[in-house]
């Protein structure tokens, strides 16, 4: 949650005409990590946990790509840091999903 603050911070200096453009694919694909990442968590097994820890993760990857084209378009300076962020996010999405696949087949 903290990344998605840091996005919405970054995201006010955009362009006004970009409100609707890739400002708010950028909002929508950092929300969607912690959402997807709370969902899972809710659910009745690992199983469907992994499956929106994989959600969370190819939000995280989507969010990555558009940090990147803002960059280019040179709407953003701090994006390092931000991608340093999200880098962490990322990895710890992916500790966590070798977790609960190791655990499941530990279970078998």
């Amino acid at each position: 949650m903290d990344l998605v603050a840091e996005v919405y911070l970054v995201t006010r200096e955009f362009p006004k005409e970009e409100l609707y453009g890739l400002t708010n694919q950028i909002r929508r694909a950092a929300v969607s990590i912690p959402s997807n990442i709370s969902e899972g968590a809710a659910r009745n097994s690992d199983k469907e946990f992994v499956q929106f820890l994989h959600i969370a993760l190819g939000s995280a990857a989507e969010l990555e790509t558009q940090l990147l084209i803002a960059k280019r378009l040179k709407y953003m300076n701090q994006t390092d840091v931000l991608i340093d962020n999200l880098t962490s996010v990322m990895k710890m999405l992916g500790g966590l999903i070798r977790h609960y696949k190791n655990k499941s087949e530990i279970g078998r």
